[in-house]
């Protein structure tokens, strides 16, 4: 079939969703123009910061689209193209956008009040003490993945038979990273630029492309050689003050920076697939068994993750983007609309893959990542741009994809710590709890534990990611549930992503600790790399399930519209 075909047909479908139930849900929940938003109310500079609408577009989109879309898409793509397809739509458009635009509205009008608040408010206090360790081991898993995801992009050393060399693709990888850290740079003059000279609409957009185009530039003139062990140590020392600085100094110019190269990035993709249109060339489908993978259900659901539904996102919309959405218009566009957008990331990425394929149906060679950023990358040559820019360029945008969201989830897992040790009366709390929630040592525990798990690599992390990152969107789901009911509003739609949720993740973490425990019987396993993992699903499962029991609990003892201070919708 026709890759542009595919393209065309998904992108109507998710612009009509966004038009259709978008505004349906915006319509029936209730959005009020004229209220004061929480970042009004608690502009504070650091986390609380009146922001235009499409300014935190950028951040959400930046933040959501990580590598989740690409590598989950082409990974799944053994089950073949159409179940994968099938599911980023449907999953997208009733699941994701759904439960993106729902946590980041349940915050907006709960005061910017973070996920673990809301539960607590909702669910009540043991409820948010096990979801913020629940977020808090959530996190370390995707810091472990995208943290090696993006020191193996940039490693400029391969390793043959035990003999370690220069890569073919060193000068491209060691480019990439300079970018980078000069992206970090110019975001930072970016971001008091603009913050002290207030500038908005074509000055910003002017300001913003210079500082990308000038970090791209200089960054291909001196590439940095380096292995993947010192990437990594430069990627956590990025992310502690990504995760600890102001968010109009680094987090947001850099994410509108981003978002300028991600829309490079899918135009190139795009006008690609329409000028050539390949052939999608990776088979139908093949199956409901996978040798690698297992039984499509449920790996097909938590293989894909980010590109149909996440519940990272949802730390997202209720972590940060609640703190600086200056007018409730602005939600539609940042929790569904940014949702959306990526779920069409995850369509492009499956027919990049799908073009690159043998004619026989046999993947491409290479990670997810390199797949896609070489066959975007050939795209751009045939409209004439050389080779190396191209390379570089689509080297630095597929890892920009894990770097936002390694800065959000860092960002979000040191304030879940915070707030896991908090109490109301911080002044006069005790020591050690006044140092665990220090910003600092909260961001370097963190860190710390993403750290140890990237001995693991994220091919193997990848499962259990997948599956912890969906049970994470159940359990939002839940919450939403209990306010939609007790503010009056209407719930219903929320019932049918949830119970599907739950059964896919729960199969997918049995499942998982099943292979783990058969590697250890069968002697195969070790304790760094399984081991770690059977201990991370274990404690998933349980906390999991009883913040489920928990929340269920209090879903069915609460009343309906027995919330007054917020006004139902009309109906």
């Amino acid at each position: 079939m026709n890759t542009l075909v595919i393209v065309l047909i998904s992108a109507i479908c998710l612009a009509s969703a966004y038009v259709l139930y978008g505004r349906f849900l915006a319509k029936k929940w209730g959005i009020d123009p004229k209220a004061k938003t929480p970042a009004v109310v608690h502009a504070d500079g650091q986390d609380y910061v009146p922001t235009d609408g499409w300014t935190v577009f950028s951040h959400q989109f930046s933040s959501i689209a990580g590598a989740g879309p690409v590598t989950g898409a082409i990974q799944a793509a053994v089950f073949g193209w159409v179940p994968v397809l099938l599911w980023i739509l449907i999953g997208g458009v009733f699941f994701g956008a759904v439960t993106d635009f729902g946590a980041l509205y349940v915050s907006v009008k709960n005061d910017g009040k973070s996920m673990g608040l809301l539960i607590e408010k909702y669910i009540g206090k043991l409820g948010r003490k096990l979801f913020l360790v629940f977020c808090w081991l959530f996190t370390w898993l995707v810091i472990a993945a995208f943290a090696d995801m993006v020191a193996g992009t940039f490693n400029a050393y391969q390793t043959v038979d035990g003999v370690t060399s220069l890569s073919a693709a060193a000068e491209t990888n060691g480019a990439a990273g300079t970018i980078s850290l000069l992206f970090i740079a110019f975001a930072m003059l970016f971001g008091v630029l603009q913050t002290r000279l207030h500038f908005t609409g074509w000055k910003e957009t002017v300001l913003g492309l210079a500082c990308t185009v000038a970090a791209l530039a200089l960054g291909m003139m001196a590439p940095i050689t380096a292995g993947k062990e010192a990437w990594t140590y430069i990627t956590f020392i990025y992310i502690f003050f990504a995760a600890v600085l102001p968010m109009w100094l680094l987090k947001q110019p850099r994410d509108i920076m981003t978002t300028y190269m991600f829309i490079g990035m899918i135009a190139g993709a795009v006008l690609g697939l329409f000028v050539a249109h390949p052939t999608m060339n990776l088979p139908m489908y093949t199956g409901f068994h996978n040798e690698k993978l297992g039984d499509m259900f449920p790996i097909l659901f938590v293989t894909v993750a980010c590109g149909a539904v996440s519940g990272f996102h949802s730390l997202v919309s209720s972590g940060t983007s609640s703190k600086t959405v200056a007018n409730e218009k602005d939600m539609l566009k940042v929790g569904y609309g940014a949702m959306v957008l990526e779920s069409l990331l995850a369509v492009l990425a499956l027919c990049v893959a799908g073009a690159a394929a043998g004619a026989d149906g046999t993947p491409a060679a290479g990670t997810p990542f390199q797949i896609f950023s070489s066959g975007v990358a050939g795209f751009f040559q045939m409209f004439g741009v050389p080779m190396y820019i191209a390379q570089c360029f689509m080297t630095m945008c597929v890892s920009a994809l894990a770097l936002t969201s390694l800065d959000a989830v860092a960002r979000i897992g040191r304030m879940s710590l915070q707030e896991l040790f908090s109490v109301d009366d911080m002044e006069h709390a005790e020591g050690w709890r006044k140092f665990i929630c220090n910003k600092y040592v909260s961001t370097l525990l963190t860190l710390f534990f993403g750290f140890v798990l990237t001995r693991i690599g994220y091919s193997n992390i990848w499962p259990l990611f997948g599956s912890a990152n969906q049970l994470l969107s159940a359990l939002v789901l839940v919450t939403l549930c209990v306010f939609m009911k007790v503010t009056g509003r209407s719930n219903k739609m929320l019932f049918p992503p949830l119970a599907i949720m739950l059964c896919v993740t729960t199969t997918a973490l049995v499942q998982r600790t099943k292979a783990l425990v058969t590697a250890f019987a069968s002697g195969s396993a070790t304790f760094m790399v399984e081991g770690l993992q059977l201990i991370i699903a274990i404690l998933l499962m349980l906390l999991g399930l009883i913040i489920v029991v928990n929340s269920l609990q209090a879903y069915f003892a609460s009343r309906h519209n027995s919330e007054k201070t917020a006004p139902a919708a009309a109906s």
